[in-house]
């Protein structure tokens, strides 16, 4: 029945809770999760499972068998916080100047505990499952470098799957689509070289400023001229350095941004407009221009079979009214697309409430919903038991 599974949970919410609380207080930032490692594994440990440490340096891996079947399954968590400052007033805010869980992963890891824990309880399911406690999302990409240094080699696995909290869902709500749901992401640097000159005599210089200021608006034509109105991509310029004082022209000004995009192709558009329009713009103006295009995540695609499954989980959970999948992907971007592109799988969303009073992700005074520690949870746990069913 629909909140059967909820209820089932609803006995460790409290824990559970007391876990993200614990773990919000305490964030880390990517590869530097040493006391979240330790603490994931102690509680795995705790629960009766084989503990595996060491991928990706603070990775977590924790195994739980049941029965004689060969399938395999591998749950996904996140441990990394953001370098932000966190500003809440919570008694259990940030007690890392500079670091906060700005992102729910302190979430995603309690949830996961909790799913861990129930089903080493129960053991309602007849296989292999993997809790895979993950480093880095933010930015780093910890999960290519776990599945670079053996993750489905050690764990072999036949499916994948991620959970999001998302706000702007409602609470308790399940988002699951097949195919992209998050973008591709790329990063960029553009070092422009002039010459600098007093401020008063510009017709000196070759004002790397002027020609900055003329690449930014160039580079919004990328999308609207080069790539198919039907086809989503993303260019920003995130970051304008240069200049030391008022009256003195620089020599140099450095642009940063970021790109997104769904399909492999477009991304080989907005790279090749990036770096056609660095030169041609900076040549104009008789400068140079020095393009550092790097590519990070690729988009996170969803397998069909492996979503068709995690969307009857979520409609059993939650109810069909609830689990919804006509929503559109996003532009941000996730690297569990490392995972996706290595097995099968499925990322989904789970409604953290309104986007509003701080609840936006990577907001300074974001902080994670915890009535929905039981509903990720028993998402958890009905998938294992559906997949592996004993």
């Amino acid at each position: 029945m629909v909140n059967d599974d909820i209820e089932r949970l609803a006995r460790l919410h409290a824990e559970m809770t007391a876990w993200r609380h614990d773990l919000h207080a305490h964030p880390e930032t990517a590869f530097r999760e040493h006391r979240t490692s330790e603490r994931v594994a102690a509680l795995l440990a705790g629960f009766g499972m084989e503990v595996h440490r060491g991928l990706a340096g603070t990775g977590v891996v924790g195994t739980l068998r049941r029965g004689g079947e060969r399938k395999s399954i591998a749950l996904r968590a996140d441990m990394d916080g953001l370098p932000l400052a966190e500003t809440s007033d919570l008694p259990y805010r940030s007690l890392l100047a500079g670091a906060m869980h700005a992102c729910g992963h302190d979430g995603h890891m309690a949830m996961l505990l909790g799913a861990a824990r129930e089903l080493a309880e129960s053991g309602r399911f007849d296989g292999t499952v993997h809790f895979v406690f993950q480093p880095a999302e933010e930015n780093e990409g910890g999960g290519r470098v776990m599945v670079e240094q053996g993750l489905f080699d050690r764990f072999p696995v036949d499916a994948v799957f991620g959970l999001h909290n998302w706000p702007g869902l409602p609470a308790g709500h399940f988002a699951v689509r097949p195919g992209p749901v998050m973008a591709a992401f790329d990063v960029f640097e553009v070092k422009l070289h002039g010459c600098g000159a007093h401020g008063a005599m510009p017709h000196l210089a070759i004002d790397p400023v002027v020609a900055a200021a003329e690449m930014i608006g160039a580079f919004q034509t990328i999308v609207s001229r080069n790539v198919s109105p039907v086809e989503a991509a993303v260019v920003s310029v995130t970051q304008v350095q240069g200049g030391d004082t008022w009256n003195v022209i620089p020599e140099e000004v450095r642009l940063r941004g970021t790109t997104r995009y769904f399909l492999p192709a477009v991304g080989l558009v907005v790279e090749d407009g990036v770096r056609r329009i660095a030169a041609g713009v900076a040549s104009a103006f008789g400068a140079t221009a020095a393009v550092d295009y790097q590519h990070r995540y690729p988009a996170t695609v969803n397998e069909p079979a492996a979503t068709a499954i995690a969307a009857r989980v979520a409609a059993e959970v939650v109810g069909r009214e609830r689990a919804v999948s006509d929503v559109p992907p996003s532009m941000a971007s996730e690297d569990f697309a490392f995972m996706l592109q290595a097995r099968p799988g499925c990322y989904v969303w789970l409604g953290n409430g309104p986007a509003e009073n701080g609840r936006n992700l990577h907001s300074p005074r974001y902080d994670f919903d915890d009535a929905i520690l039981p509903v990720g949870a028993a998402y958890w746990v009905r998938l294992v038991e559906t997949i592996l069913s004993a």
